[in-house]
């Protein structure tokens, strides 16, 4: 690695930076923050929490650390109506009309969409 062993010596038994301790005892902070409030708080409001503190430190600055102890927070998306009843389009009649029960194979023929939610896309379940 090119580095001199007297170097090698000096960096393992040199005593921890401020600025290394500060970062610990933030992480530290940001984690408690974070898991007290079921693990959705982002940047802005744990900086936000930090504040009431009387705590200042950057955004971006949170991120790293948290990016460092591996903190992600859950994202929810906006709820999107899928469907919409009152238009003024056709609606296909409903030829089976609740009967269900059937004399031969063959006769009639469902289908049904389903979207399973899971993170990062959706699963699209087509049935028939």
């Amino acid at each position: 690695m090119n580095v001199s062993r007297s170097g090698y010596y000096e960096w393992l038994n040199r005593p921890i930076s401020n600025r290394d301790q500060e970062n610990t005892k933030l992480t530290k902070m940001i984690t408690e923050i974070f898991i007290q409030n079921r693990n959705i708080y982002g940047t802005r409001r744990i900086s936000k929490k930090l504040s009431e503190n009387d705590i200042f430190i950057s955004r971006r600055r949170i991120g790293k650390l948290m990016a460092i102890a591996e903190l992600t927070c859950k994202t929810k998306r906006k709820f999107k109506v899928t469907t919409d009843s009152r238009h003024n389009k056709i609606i296909s009649p409903n030829l089976l009309d609740r009967k269900f029960d059937v004399a031969s194979p063959n006769k009639y023929w469902v289908g049904d969409i389903t979207y399973i939610p899971t993170s990062g896309f959706v699963i699209l379940v087509v049935s028939f």
